[in-house]
């Protein structure tokens, strides 16, 4: 399972989780499903796609990505829609399977996230922490 370094962990401030720590050997990665958004959902959900969708911005932009140890909870939420299969054939259930941001889809659901003035998440300092 490859390991996405310098991805946010969670949610700053949060207990939202958007990486795993190890794989699961014994049953495998936990199947990507579309998960439905209903209109009545907290706000604090809403804020975590949003704090995921620009983590996955930042970190990928358009290009494919391995799922790897993205969290399949929160992938979830977004699969179908905003993130959406980058191979033919999809395995729903590996931690190698190649993924990409609908942009389009996605600047439509999270404007915010696509702002020219759009905040990094956790910030940009986290290399000046251990110095």
């Amino acid at each position: 399972m490859l390991k996405h370094r310098g991805f946010p962990g969670r949610l700053p401030g949060t207990d939202f989780q958007f990486t795993i720590r190890r794989a699961n050997l014994k049953d495998g990665a936990t199947k990507l499903t579309r998960r439905e958004r209903f209109k009545d959902r907290k706000q604090a959900d809403r804020k975590a796609d949003e704090g995921f969708m620009a983590a996955l911005w930042q970190q990928f932009g358009e290009d494919p990505f391995e799922r790897g140890n993205l969290d399949a909870g929160r992938l979830s939420w977004l699969f179908g829609r905003e993130v959406v299969p980058a191979e033919d054939p999809f395995d729903p259930a590996s931690y190698d399977a190649l993924l990409k941001i609908d942009v389009a889809r996605a600047e439509a659901a999270f404007p915010a996230v696509f702002a020219p003035d759009a905040p990094l998440i956790g910030g940009d300092d986290w290399d000046d922490e251990d110095e």
